[in-house]
């Protein structure tokens, strides 16, 4: 087996074998477990850089594996897929530090977590390399299957019932996309991903069943994408330790489901078909409605990490509207935002894990003068808010303005007023915290044992959202150099609209 054929199956294993191997060691072995997480980390970086220069440069990577007659596996890497496996593997080294010094630390089943830890990485980086529908399912479930017991780590009724509503959720989902990946194989027989859609030879055939098949998938993904009434899991899951809230929210469970729509649309249908079956046009709406929706809940959250979750509902919606308007300048918007809104929401998130674990802050009303008892966090958080926000050049500025621009040209100006209203209702919920954390006094002084040290928390919590905030920044700044993930995403949108 050549580099060619291998190399997506080196990048799935690079974690799950280290995942194997930290299930099988005891509690006191944190040298070993640690080594293992950190080379598995490590190991997957640098076979996804290598991934990325061969397909710029036009290599191709494809592992193929027969399952059964007529149906393989199928790991594979294109423009699209590295997009979303590059994200995975940097964040998720990233993740690695955090949750290794945010949970170590403690008590609780650490090669447990670890270990599905690294299973879930492993479904990710699957699912986005996944080559036909049937490894993209397969991968799908194993997702939700290893995500579970991480959302549930700490035992609690609360967290119990959180993992419940979480299963119960994403258990649909799958059932729902299983049928119509079953019900498209019965109709077109191979389930080959294909650049520009692998239904344009049958876009004579089946409308009806096609504009089926299309419901019951996005459907299916829209769950993990947290569309609006399909969210009702997100916040519930909140319960989950830190590392595993930002996973979620940034690279896992969130993003996959909207990358999974962005696959159906642009590699299954392809854009033009489906935009001539007219599903595309609900989809905007639906998205749309998701974004404002979210933005307003958001305003009435007083947990952080609550307010965070449903940020997170809106912001991933943009991905999904990018996808349902038709032009390239807006699918360019949609994808660079599958990898900015990653950086900015997981910066978030690791600054909120470093407020609970550090000073034991949990809601906004607690946070009155924390930037000065943590002033790099809170630097980090406020980057990360201003991205969210739209504010220029952050990162988030880049996606909104492509969005934006896409609108105009497709002639749906009314997506200029989705976009305007997110925006102000971003600030509304995030400017407050922000002032709240540098204009305003703490009316106590903190506990004295969170007081003193060299730094405001252990340095390898601080590192990765210092890392990750100044990613958000610099792909704003950078957008139009060639390794942007605007540059990146500008080819995968000039591949799938052609010259």
């Amino acid at each position: 087996m050549n580099l060619g054929s291998s190399l997506p199956l080196m990048i799935v294993l690079s974690s799950l074998l280290p995942g194997i191997l930290i299930f099988c060691l005891p509690e006191h072995r944190v040298g070993l477990r640690t080594a293992a997480n950190l080379l598995g980390a490590t190991v997957k970086l640098l076979l996804t850089a290598v991934m990325i220069w061969g397909v710029f440069h036009g290599n191709v990577y494809e592992t193929r594996l027969p399952l059964l007659p007529g149906m393989d596996l199928v790991l594979s890497a294109d423009t699209l897929s590295v997009l979303f496996a590059t994200l995975s593997a940097i964040l998720w080294f990233l993740t690695t530090l955090y949750a290794i010094a945010y949970l170590e630390p403690s008590p609780e089943s650490r090669s447990r977590f670890f270990g599905f830890f690294s299973l879930c990485v492993s479904s990710t980086v699957g699912f986005a390399l996944a080559g036909n529908l049937i490894t993209f399912v397969m991968f799908y479930e194993m997702l939700t299957l290893s995500t579970y017991p991480l959302v549930v780590h700490r035992g609690t009724d609360e967290s119990m019932r959180g993992g419940r509503v979480y299963l119960a959720y994403t258990l649909a989902g799958g059932a729902l996309l299983l049928v119509g990946a079953a019900w498209l194989k019965a109709l077109v027989g191979p389930l080959d991903f294909v650049q520009g859609g692998m239904l344009r030879p049958f876009a004579e055939l089946y409308h009806r069943e096609f504009t089926f098949i299309f419901v019951l998938l996005v459907t299916g993904l829209g769950v993990k994408a947290a569309i609006v009434p399909l969210h009702g899991w997100l916040p519930q899951a909140m319960v989950a330790p830190a590392p595993v809230s930002a996973l979620l929210h940034a690279v896992a469970v969130v993003k996959a489901g909207a990358f999974g729509i962005v696959r159906v649309v642009y590699d299954i249908y392809g854009i033009e078909f489906a935009d001539s079956l007219g599903v595309l046009s609900p989809l905007a709406v639906v998205a749309s409605f998701t974004i404002v929706y979210g933005s307003l809940r958001a305003l009435n959250q007083d947990g952080l990490k609550k307010r965070l979750a449903y940020s997170t509902v809106s912001q991933v919606s943009y991905i999904v509207l990018g996808v349902s308007i038709v032009g390239p300048v807006a699918t360019v918007g949609g994808l660079v935002h599958l990898v900015h809104q990653g950086m900015m929401k997981i910066t978030l998130f690791f600054c909120a894990g470093n407020l609970a674990e550090t000073l034991g802050i949990h809601s906004i009303r607690e946070m009155d003068g924390v930037g000065k008892r943590m002033p790099l966090t809170m630097a980090a958080f406020t980057l990360g808010a201003l991205g969210m926000i739209g504010v220029p050049p952050m990162a988030g500025f880049i996606s909104k303005y492509h969005l934006g621009a896409g609108a105009l040209a497709d002639g749906q100006l009314w997506v200029l007023l989705v976009l305007a209203a997110s925006s102000l209702l971003n600030a509304a919920y995030f400017l407050p915290i922000l002032h709240r954390a540098w204009f305003r006094e703490r009316g106590t002084p903190w506990p004295e044992e969170h007081s003193g040290g060299r730094l405001e928390t252990h340095w390898m919590l601080l590192m990765p959202a210092l890392i990750t905030a100044l990613l958000a920044l610099s792909a704003g700044l950078l957008a139009d150099a060639s390794f942007s993930p605007l540059a990146w995403a500008r080819l995968i949108a000039a591949r799938e609209y052609g010259p």
